[in-house]
């Protein structure tokens, strides 16, 4: 049988859903440990590729969704001590995670790419676009933790009585997490299938259970040292990033604590401090927005890309 144009453009998009479902793992060395990443697609000498971080205790496929809607060249990051990655005892510095994606962009050889990063995965990005500006040619942060410069202080921290220390750690299924969180908030906001790939790729096989894939000690970690006056540094790295940076930011407060994860981080004049920033305000989204509304963070990803 002949295969008409209608049929070829038919089966070409069925096998785009296919790779993006499906993507290629690689495993990148790092100094001391290693990271996963996921890609989709082939590089397109004519449109950027993609490169994207994911938020404290996610991992890079909690970004599915997302990619799914972009039809293009994307890699996805496990960050160290979340996902698949490389699991060192904590604690990582934010200085180390911002290494971290620089040896990644060499190990890629990226050029030009958009970048984009979540909550955590937006400071990390910023740092290495500071570091290793051939790499990228835009970057998407959204609602990315770059506190105001005042909340960055002198203090010492102890994770000891932290909370996230009491997270659960084992479950029977991801069903189950699924079931369990899926009308709890902040959960209960997101879309549903962001909310599957997170349960399905945020748990690993231990025996007849399945165990956290981050250790709530690293995500204590991070949380603890968040506001360390050493951290404030990340403005020399805001200044330092000269390509065009959109600030895709929650308006749901700006948070003081790591009490309400929901609130923003984001300090509110952040794009302003970039030498190329525009400020995207979503009033109608927590800081979650990316789990929200991925739809809403590709269309940003494509205008970004020039597509």
């Amino acid at each position: 049988m002949k295969m008409t144009s209608k049929m070829l453009k038919s089966k070409r998009f069925k096998c785009q859903v296919i790779r993006a479902m499906l993507p290629i793992i690689r495993r990148i060395p790092l100094e001391t440990t290693f990271v996963t990443v996921y890609e989709w697609g082939t590089p397109d000498s004519e449109r950027p590729s993609v490169i994207c971080f994911h938020a404290t205790s996610f991992h890079g496929r909690c970004w599915d969704q997302t990619i799914k809607a972009l039809n293009a060249h994307v890699y996805a990051v496990d960050a160290v001590g979340h996902g698949t990655s490389g699991k060192p005892t904590p604690p990582r510095s934010w200085q180390q995670y911002g290494a971290d994606v620089v040896q990644i962009a060499q190990a890629l050889e990226l050029r030009d790419a958009v970048g984009v990063g979540h909550s955590m995965g937006g400071n990390m990005l910023t740092r290495a676009a500071a570091a290793q500006p051939d790499a990228f040619s835009a970057l998407i942060l959204v609602d990315p933790v770059i506190l105001p410069e005042t909340q960055y202080v002198d203090t010492d921290y102890a994770i000891a009585d932290h909370p996230i220390l009491k997270r659960r750690t084992l479950w029977d299924s991801p069903d189950a997490m699924f079931e369990r969180f899926k009308d709890r908030e902040p959960f209960a906001r997101w879309q549903r299938d962001v909310l599957r790939d997170y349960c399905a790729y945020g748990l690993v096989r231990e025996g007849d259970q399945y165990r956290l894939a981050c250790d709530p000690a690293v995500e204590a970690h991070i949380y603890a040292s968040t506001r360390l006056a050493i951290n404030r540094d990340i403005y020399r790295a805001v200044e330092g990033v000269r390509v065009p940076v959109r600030v895709l930011r929650s308006a749901v407060g700006v948070a003081t604590s790591t009490d309400n994860l929901s609130l923003s981080p984001t300090a509110p004049d952040l794009a302003a401090r970039f030498a190329d920033g525009r400020d995207v305000p979503f009033p109608q989204y927590t800081h979650f927005l990316a789990m929200e509304a991925p739809d809403v963070v590709a269309g940003h990803i494509r205008d970004m890309m020039g597509v």
